[in-house]
């Protein structure tokens, strides 16, 4: 198993103490993660564009779903590989900045396994499975709506300077 130093350090707060307020009442890493997501989502426009749906998040984890629509088939008639990269991506996106630390990426892989077609409900489940400093590792599944895996994608992550969400201490 890869080790997972900081992925369950709970949140800080601008002084260190672990008390992130959302108007008088602690944050949870739950909610601060949810809260994440809401915030990149209200910025995102490709995922959006792209008819990806978030299903889940939680800390260093996320979800995201897209259904595989006619302009996204190739000359083959499968969906084209940038396709399920995006949607991968996207949920490494959710995953890696569910903490409250911006994070982009800094090298992402893919492997396909099997083709998806024209219908599919692709899921991306993305899990960070370690982190260190500013650097993480973020793990995504891509399946079809049948749990078939489509492919698998590792995304490295470095955080930046800023935050998504303001905590007021």
């Amino acid at each position: 198993m890869i080790p997972r130093d900081d992925r369950r350090a709970p949140p800080r707060d601008a002084a260190g103490t672990g008390d992130l307020n959302r108007g008088g009442a602690a944050m949870t890493p739950q909610e601060l993660a949810e809260a994440c997501a809401k915030a990149m989502w209200a910025e995102d426009r490709a995922s959006a564009g792209l008819g990806m749906q978030i299903i889940r998040v939680a800390p260093g984890e996320a979800d995201l779903t897209m259904l595989v629509e006619p302009r996204m088939v190739n000359g083959h008639g499968i969906c084209h590989g940038g396709f399920i990269f995006a949607l991968a991506d996207s949920a490494f996106a959710f995953a890696c900045n569910s903490f409250n630390r911006r994070a982009v990426a800094q090298s992402n892989t893919i492997t396909y396994l099997r083709p998806a077609k024209l219908g599919d409900v692709l899921t991306a489940r993305a899990v960070q499975t370690a982190s260190a400093g500013r650097s993480g590792i973020t793990d995504v599944t891509v399946t079809d709506q049948d749990g078939r895996a489509i492919a698998v994608f590792r995304g490295l992550s470095r955080t930046i300077d800023g935050h998504l969400v303001e905590i007021v201490a």
